[in-house]
């Protein structure tokens, strides 16, 4: 009887466990630089913080396409927004902060393999960290559907 009592308990306990991780899908289209940097870097680390004092989890998974490509590469020289001098000047800054993202807090950033076609841009130009999938439209249709909470950040 008290083996499954325990198992019981056990059992309610993980139950309860799941329910204190909280899931959204940034839907991250923005070329702006600001938005960029408020919305989703500085975002996704307070919300982190927020669900953390809560002894609650958030879990990020970041659809990237739109104007959000250039965030995301190594080189920018090689795409069309090699103009961009104030992107080229926190291109390093932007990636070490992304990357302290997803070490920091696990968030998974998934970019649009029919939008990287039809910019050239290579997988190899890509960030390390950041997963290509086949469209963004795929990636916000499962994220939903696995009960993720849709935040768009255009």
């Amino acid at each position: 009887m008290k083996k499954l009592l325990l198992a019981l308990v056990l059992f309610l306990g993980l139950l309860n466990a799941e329910s204190d991780i909280k899931k959204a899908v940034f839907d991250l289209r923005t070329s702006d630089l600001t938005t960029f940097e408020n919305r989703m870097i500085k975002g996704a680390a307070f919300n982190n913080a927020h669900y953390q004092t809560t002894f609650k989890e958030l879990d990020i998974v970041v659809i990237v396409h739109g104007g959000a490509y250039k965030f995301f590469v190594k080189d920018i020289s090689k795409t069309k927004c090699k103009e961009d001098k104030k992107l080229q000047a926190k291109a390093k800054e932007i990636h070490e902060r992304l990357a302290s993202l997803v070490k920091t807090y696990s968030v998974k950033f998934l970019m649009c393999g029919v939008g990287m076609k039809a910019r050239n841009i290579a997988k190899e130009n890509v960030l390390e960290f950041v997963e290509v999938i086949p469209s963004a439209m795929v990636g916000l249709i499962d994220a939903q559907n696995d009960g993720y909470a849709f935040v768009p950040i255009d």
